[in-house]
Order: C-alpha cells, then sequence, then structure tokens
C-alpha cells in the first residue's frame, strides 16, 4: 500500500513521497504553499488503518511498551535520524530504492543497521524492553 501510494504521489505531483518532507513542510512552514495536499496526504495515513481495520480477522498485536519515557524517547530518536538523513523510510526506504537511488539505498541500510543494533543494545544489553 505504501508502495503504491508513493507511485501515485510520483505521478500526480511529480515529487517523491516522504511522510517527513511533508509533515516537516507544515511544521517548518515551508510546504504551506501545498498545504492542502499535504493535509490530505496525513489525513489519508491516518484515516486508512480504521477504515481497513474491518477487513483483518486477527486482531493486531503491537508488543508496544507501556513505558511512556520509551515511547517518547523512540519518538525523539526518529526524529533526530529523519532530519540527519534528510528523509525517512517512506522516503529513502520504498521511494528512494525504487528508483534505484544510491543515497536511498544507503540510508535505508543504516535505517536497518540502526534498529537492528537498538534492539540488541535495549533488550539484550541492557534488558530494557
Amino acid at each position: 500500500m505504501i508502495g503504491l501510494g508513493g507511485a501515485v504521489f510520483l505521478l500526480g505531483n511529480g515529487r517523491i513521497m516522504g511522510a517527513s518532507g511533508i509533515i516537516g513542510g507544515l511544521v517548518d512552514g515551508s510546504g504551506w504553499r501545498t498545504w492542502a495536499e499535504r493535509a490530505a496526504f496525513l489525513a489519508g495515513v491516518l484515516i486508512m488503518p480504521i477504515v481497513l481495520t474491518p477487513l483483518y480477522s486477527v486482531p493486531i498485536s503491537t508488543h508496544l511498551t507501556s513505558n511512556l519515557a520509551i515511547i517518547v524517547a523512540a519518538g525523539v530518536c526518529v526524529g533526530i535520524g529523519t532530519r540527519l538523513a534528510n528523509g525517512c523510510t517512506s522516503g529513502h526506504g520504498v521511494c528512494g530504492i525504487s528508483r534505484l537511488s544510491l543515497r536511498g539505498i544507503v540510508a535505508t541500510v543504516f535505517y536497518i543497521l540502526a534498529g537492528g543494533l537498538t534492539v540488541v543494545l535495549f533488550r539484550h544489553v541492557l534488558g530494557v524492553i
């Protein structure tokens, strides 16, 4: 679904679909010229899981921790990483790899490595999660 959304976004707008860029443009004011398009994208991201929920017969389990501090820290780390990489996994991972972008491929490899190292550190070394 994300790949299809990325293809439709590219064909319709001539730009790469990256959630961090779409949200960032609304937050920092640089994307107010296309605010309606950005708001429609965000509405779709929020509404579609609710719309598709009746199609799934098995409840989805996330195994998300109940520790609010860990959730906030994870969100901050993802935000910092997104800014450092000039994009997120939807932009680099889905759209970048499909366009055979070296930058997208390298960024995605580092996203995966950082995620794996984080799990090893927190779960197996620190025993937090």
